[in-house]
């Protein structure tokens, strides 16, 4: 196993983290997975003409953006719960508190990962810490 060094998780909670991820990854759907889902039909009417598509291209197409948004999901969730493995006492629901010394203790910073943005925010003493 490779040493990553990161400091906030364990070389094995990281590999641990990442090969639950890959095993979550979709690289096909099936029938009967397609069809859980609602497919409107009006846009792939859209999409078939638009892309010069016959049907059987439409229904390849959206496939493969339904393998896609799963995939980003996992991702999503990999983000989301990457600090929890190494920190579970510094994470609380999406925030994380990072230990950054302030001079005058005024600030405390936390990141915060939701789906398809990672932001940081700082906070004021005044607020409620972690």
């Amino acid at each position: 196993m490779k040493n990553y060094n990161l400091g906030f998780i364990s070389d094995a909670d990281i590999y641990e983290h990442v090969e639950s991820t890959m095993m979550q990854y979709r690289r096909s759907i099936d029938l009967k997975s397609f069809n859980k889902n609602l497919i409107d039909p009006i846009k792939l009417t859209f999409d078939s003409k638009i892309y010069g598509q016959d049907l059987q291209q439409t229904i390849e197409s959206e496939c493969l953006r339904q393998v896609d948004k799963t995939n980003n999901n996992c991702i999503g969730y990999f983000h989301q719960t990457i600090f929890k493995k190494g920190h579970g006492d510094r994470y609380i629901g999406s925030l994380f508190r990072v230990d950054e010394p302030v001079p005058d203790d005024s600030f405390q910073i936390y990141s915060h990962s939701i789906p398809n943005h990672n932001l940081c925010h700082l906070r004021h003493t005044e607020c409620r810490r972690l």
